[in-house]
């Protein structure tokens, strides 16, 4: 998006610049705002959040991950790439895993979610996602959706699934039938590139591929809540291209909001400021 001023273009003439004078006098008269050319990422600087760093813990570098939550005092990460996908039960303070299954081969892993005991897992181009049994990892089923799966999460009630676009699908959890879908809209228009999910305190956080944005997105209709920057955790310049961040963890029982990415050597444990 070109970040040109449309009001310093050449050939702009006096009259235009005075009449743009006397709008905006106006408008701040009235106690409005008013915001340049407008994208889902340029709003007003009150709906972008930043991120202090609470607490560094290890992470397998070799995770290339693409799911993440939190449960029983444990993480949760399911991994991607062919031939390396998984599903993983992670120690927190050590980053050990205490118990992972590999995916068949032909299989590229995507996201993961939790519900009524039970582990959900979304593939990428396979136009299916597999059951496992939180407690022991043995697959107890499997089901069927249209398209690529990205993200997964849940209201623990239905599934919540996105697949790269700016569409988010709510899923019966018994029938995988699609109950509804939301669009995700910003100021700037639809928020695209929609990643991994989590459920946090009744809003959807959502990483946008190749950002370093979490999306804070309303459930009941897709609205844009704002952004949470995390630019600064783990800077870009300190990995490659294809680490980008995608991973969010929500405890609900002690309230952290753990970040990771792929292939990242650290987990961290964010708080998220409130803007100024």
């Amino acid at each position: 998006m070109s970040q040109t001023d449309p009001f310093t273009r050449s050939g702009a003439s006096r009259s235009t610049w005075i009449w743009v004078s006397v709008v905006l006098v106006t408008v701040a008269a009235a106690g409005l705002t008013v915001a340049g050319p407008l994208s889902p990422f340029r709003k007003r600087a009150g709906d972008v959040q930043s991120v202090e760093i609470v607490q560094a813990f290890p992470h397998d570098p070799a995770a290339f991950t693409q799911g993440l939550f939190w449960s029983g005092g444990a993480l949760y990460e399911g991994t991607g790439q062919y031939g390396k996908s998984s599903l993983r039960r992670v120690d927190l303070q050590s980053g050990r895993v205490e118990l992972a299954v590999p995916t068949d081969p032909k299989v590229f892993g995507e996201g993961i979610a939790e519900l009524d005991g039970r582990i959900y897992q979304l593939t990428w181009e396979n136009h299916f996602g597999l059951i496992y049994d939180r407690q022991t990892f043995q697959i107890v089923g499997s089901f069927r959706y249209a398209g690529e799966g990205w993200g997964l999460t849940t209201d623990g009630e239905q599934l919540i699934m996105s697949d790269g676009s700016s569409t988010l699908r709510f899923l019966d959890p018994r029938t995988f039938a699609v109950a509804k879908r939301v669009i995700v809209r910003g100021p700037g228009g639809t928020v695209d590139k929609l990643n991994e999910l989590e459920f946090v305190n009744g809003e959807i956080y959502a990483n946008v591929w190749y950002s370093d944005r979490i999306a804070r997105i309303s459930p009941k209709d897709g609205r844009l809540l704002g952004w949470i920057d995390c630019s600064q955790v783990y800077p870009a310049s300190r990995r490659g291209r294809e680490d980008v961040l995608n991973g969010i963890a929500w405890d609900p029982e002690q309230e952290r909001l753990f970040i990771t990415g792929k292939n990242w050597p650290k987990l961290y444990e964010i708080k998220v400021v409130p803007p100024q």
